[in-house]
């Protein structure tokens, strides 16, 4: 096992002294006084965990240590349809956390599965990055002005069907690799890059950015941009672990997150589909709106509905009931004609 530090925030004036936080490239065995949180190990899983273990060695004052899982999704190149989806690279950290391998799991919650998993809570959802969906093209571009038939990669249906909405002339192409392998291609086989603003603002790649798209012409995947702080169902009581979860759970963040998972579990959407939705607080009021796409952006549908929703609410029924709600209705306009609905996520 290696340990290498990872970068500290500041200490605000009388807190209490926070713990360290260290990397591990290897097993650590649990012990008094430590929390281990599991992630993947790009850069992207890395600098958000980091983020997590911070607030929580600020919070308990414990000792945090990033524990590297690697995933069958971080070392394949097939396409993620083709390995059963993003929940490819939730299955790995998720099955660490009930060996007793870390004691909490860090993934991008728009990865994560919308069925319960036996022995694990979601802890925490912290506060919610840009859920947006970002263009990084050569040359500055926007989508709007890039050439007629230029190369776009996205290894996402939903963003492709997105694009094609847009820009039928385009030739979208599936890509895989990480962030840089993905902005590497720009200028080289491909014009742009289609990538969630919030991982590119997390790895201090913002300034690739060309355009962000808007919500209302590219709905973002439901969960875009918040993380999930996974724990052992049996652990969840803990008085450490209530602290570290309560310090970064954002009741806002969550309910979003709560209502666009309702959506697409009552979907039953598998990881092909292309739907994008955003979920919004304001004023007291919980809106919830939703797209279907045809695959070939030819087609799509949306529904919109709200639901009063405040922080000291029931935690997930107004939320779900919403997303439920919107669902439906798509379903009874016919959203299955117009997207493979009812797989597994």
């Amino acid at each position: 096992m290696t340990e290498t530090p990872a970068p500290a925030s500041p200490v605000p004036a009388g807190a209490a002294t926070p713990g360290s936080v260290t990397r591990a490239d290897g097993a650590v065995a649990a012990a008094p006084g430590l929390l281990r949180i599991g992630t993947r190990g790009s850069a992207l899983a890395v600098s958000q965990t980091t983020t997590v273990a911070e607030a929580i060695a600020r919070a308990t004052g414990v000792d945090v240590v990033l524990v590297i899982i690697t995933t069958h999704g971080d070392v394949s190149r097939a396409p993620l349809a083709q390995l059963g989806g993003t929940g490819v690279f939730v299955s790995a950290l998720r099955e660490a956390l009930v060996a007793g391998e870390c004691d909490l799991a860090v993934h991008s919650l728009k990865d994560l599965p919308t069925g319960p998993c036996e022995g694990i809570t979601l802890g925490a959802v912290p506060v919610r990055a840009d859920p947006r969906d970002a263009l990084c093209a050569r040359d500055g571009m926007t989508l709007a002005t890039l050439p007629a038939g230029a190369k776009v990669g996205t290894g996402s249906p939903r963003r492709a069907a997105q694009l094609l909405a847009r820009r039928p002339d385009l030739q979208v192409s599936d890509i895989r690799g990480n962030v840089d392998t993905r902005l590497g291609r720009i200028s080289d086989d491909l014009d742009a890059v289609v990538l969630a603003a919030a991982g590119l603002d997390r790895i201090g790649r913002g300034d690739a950015i060309s355009e962000r798209f808007p919500f209302h012409a590219a709905p973002p995947a439901p969960g875009q941009g918040a993380l999930a702080i996974e724990v052992r169902s049996t652990d969840v009581e803990l008085p450490v672990m209530r602290r570290a979860l309560a310090a970064l759970n954002d009741p806002w963040a969550r309910a979003e997150a709560i209502a666009e998972r309702a959506l697409l579990g009552t979907l039953e959407a598998g990881c092909a589909a292309p739907i994008g939705a955003t979920a919004a607080v304001e004023g007291g009021t919980l809106t919830l709106s939703a797209t279907v796409y045809r695959l070939d952006g030819s087609e799509q549908l949306t529904a919109t509905a709200s639901a009063p929703w405040e922080p000291a609410m029931p935690d997930a029924a107004a939320p779900t009931e919403l997303g439920r709600r919107v669902a439906e209705e798509l379903l009874a306009r016919g959203a299955e004609h117009l997207a493979p609905l009812g797989g597994t996520r």
